[in-house]
């Protein structure tokens, strides 16, 4: 999919989510120790009223880990070509966090993303259309889930409980600390909600690699202009 263009509109984005939630890829799972992960996030400017308009500003940055220590981070910026609209943002989104993540020295094994996999709409949100685009296996990590509910984990590390769209299981809420929220950890391209769990608590076990990190990467990539 890396050759064609981010979708432009709401209605060909509708349809490629539709797509490629039709599509049972090959399962990927961890191979070992040493895993190869990135994280991406996009970060746009503080103070403007609203949600977003096209032509915003943003910096994306994608942070490459290897055996749990920073190996690389690649920070990109340009213009937003969407608003935020729930369920798309792919359109405002997509095309700045695919730059970013290329732009790393080596394709990572999976990819962190700041945004939903099947937690979405048509099962197909911004974490599953970027694995799928990049061709990496892919998962999602937020602060919240998009449609999906289920009651918080106990407040112990590595606590989890399941999140569902009525009967489907989508993903989990991930205690990662003792004392904060947990995040929610969507299944994306290639990974299911087990497999999406297991890797966010092995990259979290000694260092959060969470948005929050990636933000700051993104922030500190701006030369010193406020953001986020």
């Amino acid at each position: 999919m890396s050759a064609k263009s981010w979708p432009e509109t709401s209605e060909e984005l509708e349809q490629e989510q539709l797509d490629l939630a039709a599509i049972t890829p090959i399962p990927w799972r961890p191979a070992g120790a040493g895993l190869s992960v990135a994280g991406c996030f996009v970060c746009f400017p503080k103070g403007k009223v609203g949600v977003g308009e096209p032509g915003d500003l943003g910096w994306a940055a994608a942070v490459l880990i290897q055996n749990l220590a920073l190996a690389a981070v690649a920070v990109t910026h340009g213009l937003a070509p969407a608003g935020y609209a729930p369920g798309f943002l792919a359109l405002r989104e997509g095309p700045l966090l695919e730059a970013a993540v290329r732009s790393l020295p080596l394709v990572p094994e999976v990819l962190l993303v700041d945004a939903t996999g099947r937690d979405h709409p048509r099962r197909a949100g911004l974490a599953l259309h970027l694995g799928a685009r990049l061709d990496v296996p892919s998962i999602g990590v937020t602060d919240r889930p998009l449609l999906a509910s289920g009651a918080w984990p106990p407040d112990e590390p590595g606590a989890i409980s399941p999140l569902h769209i009525e009967d489907e299981l989508v993903g989990y809420w991930v205690r990662t600390k003792r004392g904060v929220r947990p995040l929610a950890v969507h299944a994306g391209w290639r990974t299911d909600p087990e497999t999406a769990v297991s890797v966010v608590l092995s990259v979290t076990s000694k260092s959060r690699t969470s948005s929050r990190s990636v933000k700051r990467a993104a922030s500190h990539g701006k030369l010193g202009q406020e953001s986020c």
